[in-house]
């Protein structure tokens, strides 16, 4: 069980980790790698912090080299990448827009430039906005968070899939809120009902070449201690991501895993 920490919002999305206090867990201290990604490459959509840290991290244990995109939290970014070369690993950060499509291309060039190749995704940047009434959610709100929470995965998967090959893995950050709904985030939650979809999809079309899709559907890891009782974090989330990255699932695709504390889903 985590410690209990208090709530935290901020006014700017996707954030910054830098801000907030105490800090998240997602340095993955307690982590105990076995070199399950020795030698391989990743690239990690939102790294900067939370648990796309956490997941850059721990990817980095195992062996991997990870490149990582941010929006424009630069102190985040570069304390992600010296967690990342404290492991022995290469990395590189890429600040833009998921959104852009020729940013997603320019990355996914960029990564394989570097490392060489490229034998993991994880679409995880994204973005929320809370608001009391749906009829709050402007047209431009809306558009956001679509472009970064689906059209940004869409992008950065096209642009990946001439570089995977058999045996290469693609994970998808989703919500729990995709599947037990959330009146305040009522955009966000049908956004990631969207990558679910995306996932289940995306795993059917490669399945013969070989590329693993799943997806990783986390519980709140910033919650309100009064309603809640606890916060997860993102080092208690980073290892399923891990696994499904792995050949210890090799045997899984079109998959949800969902580390939420206990919350009980279906579908």
């Amino acid at each position: 069980m985590s410690d209990r920490v208090p709530f935290q919002t901020q006014s700017d999305q996707p954030g910054s980790q830098a801000e907030l206090q105490p800090d998240p867990r997602a340095e993955m201290q307690r982590y105990r790698a076995a070199a399950r990604l020795a030698g391989r490459a990743a690239l990690v959509s939102g790294g900067d912090s939370g648990i796309g840290r956490a997941v850059a991290v721990g990817f980095a244990k195992e062996g991997a080299d990870v490149a990582i995109t941010y929006l424009d939290a630069h102190e985040d970014a570069q304390e992600t990448m010296r967690l990342i070369q404290e492991q022995g690993r290469q990395t590189t950060a890429i600040s833009g827009d998921i959104g852009d499509s020729a940013f997603c291309a320019d990355v996914v060039a960029q990564v394989v430039q570097r490392f060489g190749r490229l034998d993991i995704l994880v679409n995880n940047a994204g973005e929320q906005h809370a608001q009391e009434a749906f009829e709050d959610i402007s047209d431009a709100q809306l558009e956001r968070t679509f472009r970064t929470n689906v059209f940004g995965p869409f992008y950065l998967t096209r642009a990946a899939l001439p570089f995977l090959g058999e045996g290469s893995a693609i994970v998808n950050t989703a919500s729990v809120a995709a599947y037990r709904g959330s009146p305040g985030l009522i955009d966000f939650a049908a956004s990631k009902g969207a990558i679910v979809a995306f996932t289940r999809s995306l795993s059917k079309a490669l399945a013969d070449r070989g590329i693993r899709v799943n997806a990783v559907a986390p519980g709140p890891i910033t919650v309100d201690e009064e309603k809640i009782g606890r916060r997860g974090q993102p080092d208690e989330v980073a290892p399923s991501y891990v696994f499904l990255a792995s050949d210890a699932a090799a045997y899984m695709t079109g998959q949800v895993l969902h580390p939420n504390g206990g919350t009980i889903v279906n579908g």
